[in-house]
């Protein structure tokens, strides 16, 4: 199982919210490449990173501070946050982009996301399933929609997507365990067509465990590494094994 290590950037810093809320940001780190590279030196090899401002006004933002952490550390760079074109898509993987996330536009405009499959490859595009109550929620968590997580995801896999990240929005940000139940069902629902990365709640390394044990394919954590309920160098040590 993958550990990816979180940055989400508003405003240019390094922060995290609570349920999604753009109302509670709270500065997290002082530095994203000084935090990148601490990830690095840990034994990390991916590095998840959300555009929170292009999230919001659906479109890039803080470009900058991205291409800057794929140039200069050796981390695989999962980006999402504004991501609404092939265009913007074809820029990120040429400046060195690993992997580009879709999210409200899986929902709002499928088209793009086969699209998107077809011309960069599978292993370029990944989903993210952002849900409350198991439905999905979209344009940065402020609007919701009557799909079901699962069906969405059934959708996307007909469309040739392998990787979702799926976030419980009411886990997010609170420290507070992932939702098993909800990422069981999704595992058990996609098992053989796709990868699974939990993100929302992660809080010690029972979250981790929970995860392999579902054979998840990644976990993301953010707020447990910078509040230090979760070394992720035992959580990368263990994902290895």
């Amino acid at each position: 199982m993958i550990i990816f290590p979180a940055i989400d950037i508003k405003d240019g810093n390094c922060v995290r919210l609570f349920k999604g809320d753009f109302s509670t940001v709270e500065k997290v780190a002082s530095d994203y490449l000084e935090t990148a590279k601490g990830f690095e030196e840990v034994g990390a090899e991916w590095i998840h990173m959300v555009d929170l401002d292009g999230a919001k006004e659906g479109r890039p933002v803080n470009t900058k501070i991205y291409t800057d952490v794929a140039e200069k550390t050796n981390l695989k760079v999962e980006l999402g946050g504004g991501i609404r074109s092939l265009e913007t898509i074809e820029e990120y993987l040429g400046m060195g982009i690993e992997r580009v996330i879709l999210g409200s536009v899986a929902l709002k405009n499928p088209k793009l996301v086969s699209d998107a499959v077809e011309k960069f490859g599978s292993e370029k595009i990944v989903v993210g399933i952002d849900a409350v109550n198991g439905m999905v929620a979209t344009e940065g968590w402020l609007e919701s929609s009557d799909v079901n997580y699962i069906e969405l995801a059934d959708k996307m896999i007909g469309a040739g997507v392998k990787y979702f990240i799926f976030t419980d929005i009411s886990k997010d940000g609170t420290l507070s365990g992932v939702n098993v139940d909800q990422l069981r069902e999704l595992a058990k629902a996609t098992e053989g067509r796709a990868n699974i990365v939990a993100s929302g709640g992660v809080h010690t390394m029972a979250d981790i465990i929970a995860c392999k044990e579902m054979g998840l394919y990644g976990t993301i954590c953010g707020k447990s590494i910078y509040k230090g309920t979760l070394d992720l160098r035992e959580a990368i040590r263990y994902s290895e094994v």
